[in-house]
């Protein structure tokens, strides 16, 4: 199989990195978790990092044939759509995005969302294979931090999504409903257990304290020796108290609302009302104690 070329976009409103992957013998290629950019203060969004990366494609002639998305992002909107549209490619996820579904279709109303997984081209399961010319994508269940979450092996290159973090930062939270540390656990043991060379490319980086430059690549070797939250020596018990002791004090993350009703539907904004607006709810919930009466 062909060796990969791998280009990265590092989007800082949201920490997220996205990535292009192609063979550069056939000039085909994937996306992994595009950005969609969103301004919540506004409401607008906008396709400037979804066409930077289509720039990058264009100017090396790369033509893109699947877009993979490593879970249902709680902290981006997907671009996965855009991308859709203006190349032919298609979107896959792992197979428990329907899990994901099922928990947040009714906390938002989304009746639209179709039916085992519909809103992707396809769901993927543990295992599985994708090829795209030369290169052999490697499907590998990775959940924890979500029910849903798959990570992309790419011959020495694993696309960990939001298992870990760089060696200086940690691991992803788990608290999110459908979130299990002890999976988590096990999950990121599964990509420790690959070669210590194998390359793990982060979906987000936040400059850990002390690091002046953003990151996202890392080896197997360097997170068994440093990563700070499950590096070799610490117990699945010892790891499952310090990440829910840590995920108590983490606050919601800014995009979580509009993201989760987004990139539940591949990507697919909710469908507009009778006037041709789009809306985005917001469950309110009241302190307790507080009537809802005295609010109408």
């Amino acid at each position: 199989m062909a060796d990969a070329k791998i280009q990265a976009f590092f989007d800082e409103p949201t920490n997220t990195v996205s990535y292009l992957v192609w063979d550069p013998a056939t000039l085909r290629g994937v996306v992994i978790d595009p950005v969609l950019d969103f301004d919540p203060a506004s409401g607008v969004v906008d396709d400037g990092s979804v066409n930077e990366m289509l720039r990058a494609a264009m100017e090396q002639g790369i033509a893109i044939e699947w877009i993979l998305e490593t879970h249902v992002h709680a902290d981006h909107l997907s671009g996965a759509p855009l991308i859709k549209a203006r190349t032919g490619a298609r979107i896959a996820i792992g197979e428990h995005v329907r899990e994901v579904q099922n928990i947040f279709r009714p906390i938002f109303g989304a009746e639209d969302v179709k039916a085992e997984g519909g809103d992707f081209d396809r769901l993927l399961k543990d295992g599985d294979r994708l090829e795209v010319g030369g290169l052999a994508i490697d499907v590998l269940y990775t959940p924890g931090h979500t029910p849903a979450c798959v990570s992309y092996k790419i011959g020495d290159a694993v696309f960990v999504g939001d298992t870990l973090f760089m060696p200086d930062y940690g691991t992803a939270r788990t608290d999110f409903p459908g979130g299990d540390a002890r999976l988590l656990y096990r999950s990121i043991h599964k990509l420790l257990s690959l070669p210590a060379e194998t390359r793990l490319f982060m979906c987000h980086d936040y400059k850990a304290p002390g690091r002046d430059r953003y990151a996202w690549e890392a080896t197997v070797g360097d997170q068994r020796l440093a990563n700070k939250h499950i590096h070799d020596g610490v117990s699945e018990d010892e790891f499952v108290a310090m990440r829910l002791e840590r995920d108590k004090g983490l606050s919601t993350p800014r995009l979580l609302i509009p993201s989760i009703q987004v990139n539940m539907r591949a990507g697919r904004l909710p469908p507009a009302e009778t006037s041709g607006v789009r809306y985005l709810r917001i469950p309110v919930k009241l302190r307790e104690g507080l009537p809802a009466s005295d609010l109408g």
